[in-house]
């Protein structure tokens, strides 16, 4: 009744207006009589609140979120930092965001019917709180994001907005948006109920739609996000609870440390060999911690690990002085804990850049480069102690696009010319003077002008006492009829240890329509490495090809490679006993 007064004051007026224009008002009560009716109605075929079927698990208290990109835990619950993530495109242009997923945190098994629950605090004025809800955990494919089925809730103080995708394609197959005034606090419930969704926003009914079938895999993953620039906000709680019929299942943070006992693995063979170098692969994290048979395969196989893509400059510095470097650490703790080295890839590239960077003006461009050198290379100190400096510095020689200079023109050469490569190194060196520094290249394994290129690009750096130690050959092979000549490649790898320099097999994959032809060509590669003393270690470019960065990108359903030594059934190919067998071989 505290209003009464107030509205009483309006009453003159109101008795005014319907003598003066009665149709008007007339037309006003009306409007009026129908929105009352309307929202009757509405209230009325509202669903009751369905009730729990069992208890509540709790995903903050007692959860960790330590390890989630953008989250900052303590007593009151989980603060959410927007980091503004995008992966771009391999020529440059903007492409997907890219908010992160908590792969070592808390996730659901489920079975049937359930209800999920968020208390969100702090909600920003001007922008919104971004919570996600993934019945499976995306997949980056280099510059692509495969998007699995997921649901998006964004919160501003004003509106409530859905996105909703089922694995078919890029952009949503759902989005609705309902105006509400929320304010700075909100409880969100997303029920699920007979493969539908329904909504109630603070207690209140709002909406039901088709789940397009998002959780039918049993599981449940969460994200969250913010818009860039704007203040934290809070999950201050987050439940799950099983509806009738249902059954929900906490699974806690994954173990890092995994048993790794098999004789014959490749690990195990490459540490019984004289050579005992190490064999490694690229690695994604969030494959590697949502998939356990995949987490149990690199493992046992492999004494090195190489981040595929959470080294790059669009992961770990997203914005201006905006360092991320949360997926990167989750790496570099599990081959830690597992007794892996790390090879660090890559500090400086053409692609892989973030928009601000690539726009930002020439004589700013020296700086960023050297922040950002310098700022990751100490953060990982001596857990990372070799590193890709310099990432495929020469240009496509098929296609130069009118360049007369030998390298890339890219957004570093276009500011400092070549000697952006010597600077690259210096700076590396003085991060971490004792790490090993590479040049990383494709196309060195094959006589002709780019191995000349390369040659001579190698002698300038030399002139000038840049600090590099080392080549990375890739040793793609990527289409039929390509191939890596075993004895140009050993010719190769004397030549530069001839000019004091180690090497290292980077990034092999063997295109596979013929399984022998792969194997072939993987077995021949680990043995030119072998039969170098300069060479410190062999690494494939993934591990299977449910993961492949040859997968093609932007298709739905999946079209995958088949580049890699395990299937995408983690099955292993003929080249996998290849490499035993030379690795066993004294």
């Amino acid at each position: 009744m505290q209003y009464w007064p107030k509205i009483k004051k309006f009453f003159p007026q109101i008795h005014s207006l319907v003598r003066r224009h009665p149709l008007l008002a007339g037309l006003v009560l009306a409007v009026l009589l129908v929105a009352v009716l309307f929202w009757v109605a509405r209230q009325a075929a509202a669903p009751s609140r369905t009730e729990p079927a069992g208890p509540a698990v709790n995903l903050v208290t007692g959860q960790d979120w330590s390890d989630f990109t953008g989250a900052n835990q303590d007593d009151k619950g989980v603060h959410i930092t927007g980091l503004g993530r995008a992966i771009v495109n391999q020529d440059g242009t903007p492409n997907q965001t890219n908010p992160p997923v908590n792969v070592r945190g808390p996730h659901l098994i489920l079975k049937g019917d359930f209800s999920v629950q968020a208390s969100i605090q702090q909600i920003p004025k001007a922008s919104a709180a971004s919570l996600y809800l993934y019945g499976a955990v995306p997949i980056i494919y280099d510059e692509w994001r495969y998007q699995t089925p997921q649901l998006c809730l964004k919160l501003s103080q004003k509106n409530l907005a859905l996105s909703l995708w089922n694995g078919s394609g890029d952009q949503p197959v759902d989005q609705k948006s309902w105006n509400n005034p929320i304010g700075p606090t909100a409880n969100i419930q997303v029920n699920v109920i007979k493969g539908n969704l329904e909504i109630w926003l603070n207690s209140r009914y709002i909406d039901s739609i088709p789940g397009h079938g998002i959780f039918s895999g049993g599981q449940l993953w969460f994200g969250a996000d913010e818009s860039l620039d704007s203040p934290a906000w809070l999950l201050r709680s987050l439940s799950a609870a099983p509806l009738a019929g249902g059954q929900v299942q906490v699974i806690a943070s994954p173990q890092l440390k995994i048993a790794t006992s098999d004789p014959a693995s490749l690990r195990s063979l490459a540490r019984s060999n004289p050579r005992q170098i190490p064999i490694g692969a690229a690695i994604a994290n969030y494959a590697l911690f949502s998939d356990p048979a995949y987490r149990q395969l690199v493992a046992t196989q492999f004494s090195m690990l190489t981040p595929e893509n959470e080294l790059k400059a669009q992961f770990t510095e997203p914005q201006p002085n905006v360092y991320t470097f949360t997926d990167a650490d989750n790496l570099v703790d599990f081959a830690l804990a597992n007794g892996m080295t790390v090879h660090g890839h890559n500090l400086v590239f053409s692609e892989a850049n973030p928009q601000w960077m690539q726009s930002a003006p020439l004589d700013q461009r020296q700086q960023i480069m050297v922040d950002h050198i310098t700022t990751e290379v100490k953060h990982f100190g001596s857990k990372i102690n070799e590193w890709d400096v310099v990432d495929e510095p020469l240009n496509d020689n098929d296609d130069d696009n009118g360049n007369s200079s030998d390298l890339r023109h890219n957004i570093w050469f276009a500011a400092m010319g070549e000697n952006y490569i010597n600077i690259a190194f210096q700076t590396a060196h003085a991060a971490n003077p004792g790490a090993k520094l590479y040049i990383n290249e494709y196309g060195l394994e094959a006589d002709g002008l780019r191995w000349d290129e390369f040659l001579a690009l190698i002698k300038r750096l030399q002139s000038q006492g840049t600090p590099i130690d080392g080549v990375g050959f890739q040793a793609h092979v990527y289409e039929p009829g390509d191939e890596v000549d075993q004895a140009t490649l050993t010719e190769h790898m004397k030549i530069l240890a001839d000019m004091g320099l180690l090497v290292r097999v980077s990034e092999m994959d063997v295109y596979g329509d013929s399984p022998s032809h792969q194997a072939q060509q993987y077995a021949g590669v680990l043995q030119a490495c072998l039969d170098s003393p300069n060479c410190t270690s062999f690494n494939t470019w993934g591990v299977t090809d449910r993961y492949g960065s040859t997968t093609q990108y932007h298709a739905y359903p999946l079209e995958l490679g088949n580049d890699l030594i395990w299937d995408a059934g983690l099955k292993p190919k003929p080249a996998y006993r290849d490499l035993q067998n030379i690795l066993n071989e004294r």
